[in-house]
């Protein structure tokens, strides 16, 4: 009987083991159309708002501690009580940690954020860094408790996107499965981040995949609501800012207003944009020329920035009290101005002393502001015909985040969801749809990837671009000693004319060889450290080039489209 009942036990265990694999390789083989693969969503979905939770209970915690207050949404006014060297000293000390954090445990020391995920999501099968973008979350929850101004919702997009590439590797899921996983985590972090749920869908399709393939919707869409549920299960269902009930359009002849105020919000937009690229290659420079090491960096950003918050202590942290008073019309034109031009400044010291944050929350804080000041304008001039302030602020409040991030849709839902107030949409599409087209006008769509093509990854002009980038001569070329080789003499010839490729070259640089010299094939040519030349390895074709990137081309189209 013992023998017969451990026999059995032991087939219903192999069984189990038998169905865990088939469950995996359905996972693997149909990915985002299969339902399990949306029970995989859900969990997913669930912990990565678990995530977006914790890290900002995490500020909280750490930020009270630090500055000593109960209420770090009133951390402005509580920062005038507090003696001179905690405001210099906190963010002192957060830079010397946050720089030897990303120092320790990146090859760069620079912090992963929304970019990286972009990156990941069209270049590396939906995966990111694991290691440096844990550090790069920890060094975010530093800087934002200890001073730093920036955001926290870069941080936890991608901390979601490591959370979303171990479950990949586990699962060993496809390109396609890969990139939906990433998505799912994407929007469930934003939406927990925001208690947005419809926002947070459309920002991992519009922004981080951008394509809205009805495959991936429905998983990205349950995820999503799965971190809408954690947020609000942690901090209740209420909406980020209250707005006065008498946000109205007065009359339709004001919507002009709205033209001039997109108008604006882009040309600010872009001066947020080009002043944080400014910003860091200066910073780069002098370190260079100065021979800082990468972890004194942030430790000069910190003592910058406790300097400033010795005079305005509106830009610690993410600034939750100034925006919300914007958005209220609680401050006059001057202090409107005077503020936006200091968050500004006090941004781009962050972002430029690699201390760690995403933009998304100053844009907001730096949109509220300028509409707020705009509405002063316009109610001034024209009293019988304007609105309040507080509509002003709030179309601004969108409208510059919309262009810094490239996310006319998403950043609209969003600004709904924060505030409660959909009887302003008109208002605040009208301010969203101008500033988005001026600015994608003058950078490459949006902060994100405008920071990719300054490394040299061209995402911005679509498929077409950057999957050149993705295939290298080593992948595609067909080895010397293998079937169907090009000639040796002829392609010791042609590296004796100094025709040849090196293995990581891509079809980007292969491509134009083919077309400028019109040869059916290339020698791949091995390097040693020094970058000499060694031995032949084979050749890539051009045939084979092409066939390669026809299929990548046809595997893209079949997702966005499937």
């Amino acid at each position: 009987m013992g023998q017969s009942t451990q026999a059995l036990i032991r087939r219903q265990i192999d069984e189990a083991r038998a169905s865990l694999r088939r469950g995996r390789e359905t996972l693997h083989r149909k990915g985002p159309g299969k339902v399990l693969f949306w029970a995989v969503a859900l969990a997913l979905g669930l912990v990565s708002g678990a995530a977006a939770v914790g890290f900002r209970n995490g500020i909280l915690w750490l930020q009270g501690l630090l500055y000593r207050t109960p209420d770090v949404n009133h951390i402005h006014s509580h920062a005038g009580t507090l003696p001179w060297w905690m405001l210099l000293g906190i963010p002192i000390c957060g830079g010397l940690a946050v720089g030897l954090i990303l120092d320790r445990f990146t090859p760069d020391g620079r912090v992963r954020l929304v970019a990286d995920v972009i990156e990941g999501a069209a270049l590396h099968n939906g995966r990111v860094e694991k290691r440096a973008g844990i550090a790069s979350a920890l060094a975010s929850l530093i800087t934002l408790s200890s001073g730093g101004s920036s955001g926290r919702e870069g941080p936890v997009v991608h901390l979601a996107a490591v959370l979303a590439s171990w479950v990949s590797d586990r699962m060993q899921a496809d390109p396609i499965a890969g990139r939906t996983l990433l998505g799912c985590a994407v929007a469930a972090a934003v939406s927990a981040s925001f208690n947005a749920p419809i926002a947070g869908t459309l920002f991992a399709l519009e922004v981080v995949l951008r394509h809205y393939a009805v495959s991936a919707f429905a998983p990205i869409a349950i995820a999503s609501v799965a971190g809408t549920v954690v947020s609000r299960l942690a901090f209740g269902d209420v909406q980020e800012f209250a707005l006065a009930p008498q946000t109205m359009l007065s009359f339709y002849v004001e919507l002009p207003a709205f033209v001039l105020l997109g108008l604006l919000c882009g040309l600010v937009a872009v001066a947020l944009m080009r002043a944080l690229f400014l910003g860091d290659d200066w910073a780069s420079h002098m370190q260079e020329r100065l021979q800082m090491r990468r972890w004194q960096r942030p430790v000069v950003a910190g003592a910058l920035l406790g300097l400033l918050a010795l005079v305005f202590p509106h830009v610690i942290g993410v600034g939750v009290e100034t925006t919300a008073a914007a958005l209220r019309a609680e401050l006059g034109l001057r202090q409107a101005v005077l503020l936006a031009v200091v968050k500004v400044i006090a941004v781009v010291i962050t972002m430029a002393g690699r201390m760690g944050g995403g933009v998304f929350s100053p844009a907001l804080m730096v949109g509220a502001l300028t509409g707020l000041a705009f509405g002063h304008v316009a109610t001034d001039l024209v009293p019988s015909y304007s609105g309040t302030g507080e509509l002003y602020a709030l179309a601004g409040f969108g409208a510059v985040a919309a262009a810094v991030l490239g996310a006319p849709i998403s950043t609209t839902l969003i600004v709904f969801e924060l505030t409660g107030d959909w009887k302003t949409g008109l208002a605040v599409l009208v301010a969203v749809a101008l500033s988005t087209a001026l600015a994608s006008r003058l950078v490459h769509r949006s902060y994100f990837l405008t920071q990719l093509e300054n490394r040299g990854v061209r995402l911005a002009a679509g498929p077409q671009a950057y999957l050149l980038t993705k295939y290298s001569a080593a992948i595609i070329m067909r080895a010397k000693d293998g079937p169907r080789a090009a000639p040796e003499d002829r392609c010791l010839e042609m590296m004796a004319e100094g025709v040849m490729l090196a293995p990581e070259a891509t079809l980007e640089v292969a491509l134009p060889l083919f077309e400028r010299d019109g040869h059916g094939f290339i020698p791949v040519v091995g390097r040693d450290e020094t970058g000499q030349q060694t031995d032949l390895l084979g050749a890539l074709f051009y045939v084979d080039a092409l066939r390669a990137y026809s299929r990548a081309l046809a595997e893209t189209a079949a997702e966005e489209h499937g």
